[in-house]
């Protein structure tokens, strides 16, 4: 496809657009200037293509089609069979996985699929099929009880969040916490690394039904043969959320032991992040689960959308390519070039480094919380997220750390060397940014104060490397 093409086909979309809202349109030629204009070090962010993106933009999303290939609610659904099938079979031939159900919109509708399926499939209870007919927001503490019981008391055993795990993982705020009695394993204190003895002990202490394995947070690889073993030990259903790294396992990175397909009964994950497509979800399965997957719809999901299942069907032709394997290779050589730029300048890492795709920094040293780096770094123009660090004495809303990721600024062609200069920018940043006081004088833990012209010296240095390295470039909108 040729940048004239590109631009042209960008320009008219936005003229239609403006002749309706003009606001909307000018908001997203913003977006795509500040984009431009920015260090996008968020690990669950990336620069999906313009073919990936052009794929949602169509009449595909004027069609409903619920149920499943062959099986739908509604007439007329030939080329959503289509659409729907093609996806499936990148994925399946991607990930080398049995079967693949490309409906869910995110992750976390990945994540519920695959707990109900996994319900569905390990318990017999008719309280399911009342669950089901009632409106999920009316239901009270006591119904959750109350369906916990009727499923045996279920039991789910997750990474807890300030180890890197997620939301969805059974933190007890999240649906998860509440449709499972959970307990939550951790990272070695002291190295913050996994210690899989500890994970089985508690395990065999727990016996929970779903073992989930999987982060969000936690910058190192998993032996997934290990979490299989301990699963199988307590007979656990293993469930692995990839949604972060899912473009490592596609491009090769992880391989053998680190790649979770073969030993999870259920993969899921979603298909933006590192894979590089929509924003979207997705659930992998071995054969026994299949077919409690494939009733995500209406057991969990309504109509899916029919043009970001185009959109991932794209993505995965796009990730089947050895250019994507080359991609995902030098996301995890970048992540080390970052982590090195950190260490190399005193800064302090969780687990000392990283061999995924993100970097877990803590800033306690800086005398900040994560709240203060990232509100600091943003008027830099450096977009991270704050992240909490393991045993956090700051909780999951201020936080100790700050989480970055190199997906997308790899995308851009970012290397060695500009992730040396990002760790440099990011330690000028935060070395000399002090925290603020609140209003009765105490210390505070959002305020912040930077000192001057350190902002404008580090997006004067970003923005010589973000020209280097324009994203979607030949883009010009008209």
């Amino acid at each position: 496809m040729t940048d004239s093409l590109i631009s042209s086909a960008y320009s008219q979309a936005l003229e239609v657009i403006a002749s309706v809202e003009p606001r909307i349109a000018e908001a997203t030629r913003q977006e795509l200037a500040d984009q431009r204009g920015s260090l996008k070090l968020i690990a669950s962010e990336n620069y999906a293509s313009p073919a990936v993106l052009m794929t949602m933009g169509t009449w595909f999303s004027d069609k409903y089609a619920e149920g499943t290939v062959g099986h739908r609610f509604y007439a007329g659904c030939q080329n959503v069979d289509t659409v729907e099938s093609l996806a499936a079979e990148h994925a399946r031939e991607l990930f080398g996985a049995p079967y693949a159900y490309v409906q869910p919109h995110s992750g976390i509708d990945a994540n519920l699929v695959a707990f109900w399926s996994i319900l569905a499939n390990r318990v017999e209870s008719p309280y399911l099929e009342k669950l089901q007919a009632k409106n999920v927001n009316e239901l009270t503490e006591a119904d959750w009880e109350s369906l916990r019981h009727e499923l045996g008391n279920q039991r789910l055993l997750g990474m807890s969040l300030d180890a890197g795990g997620h939301l969805t993982h059974g933190f007890r705020p999240n649906i998860s916490g509440k449709m499972f009695h959970q307990q939550q394993y951790g990272t070695d204190p002291e190295t913050g690394l996994l210690d899989y003895d500890a994970v089985a002990a508690k395990a065999r202490e727990f016996k929970p039904l779903v073992l989930v394995a999987g982060y969000s947070a936690y910058p190192r690889r998993v032996n997934f043969a290990k979490m299989r073993e301990i699963a199988d030990e307590v007979g656990a259903v293993l469930m692995v959320d990839m949604a972060h790294f899912a473009g490592l396992v596609a491009g090769k990175v992880f391989t053998g032991e680190e790649d979770p397909v073969p030993f999870a009964h259920l993969t899921t994950t979603t298909t933006h992040k590192s894979l590089r497509g929509p924003r979207g979800g997705m659930v992998l399965a071995q054969e026994e689960f299949a077919a409690d997957v494939d009733r995500g719809c209406p057991m969990v999901l309504g109509g899916p959308l029919s043009h970001v299942m185009a959109a991932k069907a794209v993505a995965f032709a796009e990730a089947r390519t050895t250019e994507f394997q080359d991609y995902a290779q030098r996301i995890a050589d970048n992540a080390k070039s970052l982590a090195e730029g950190f260490l190399s300048r005193g800064a302090n890492l969780v687990t000392g480094g990283t061999d995924n795709h993100l970097v877990l920094l803590d800033v306690s040293s800086f005398g900040l919380t994560g709240r203060q780096a990232e509100s600091a770094l943003l008027d830099a123009g450096v977009v991270t997220n704050r992240n909490s660090v393991p045993a956090d004495p700051n909780g999951a809303w201020y936080t100790s750390g700050i989480r970055l990721g190199t997906p997308a600024l790899t995308t851009r062609g970012f290397g060695h060397d500009e992730f040396d200069t990002v760790a440099d920018l990011i330690v000028d940043v935060l070395s000399n940014t002090e925290a603020g006081t609140t209003k009765a004088g105490g210390p505070s833990k959002a305020s912040y104060v930077v000192a001057d012209g350190v902002a404008e010296r580090v997006t004067a240095r970003s923005a010589e490397m973000l020209d280097k390295h324009p994203l979607y470039p030949g883009l010009v909108l008209g």
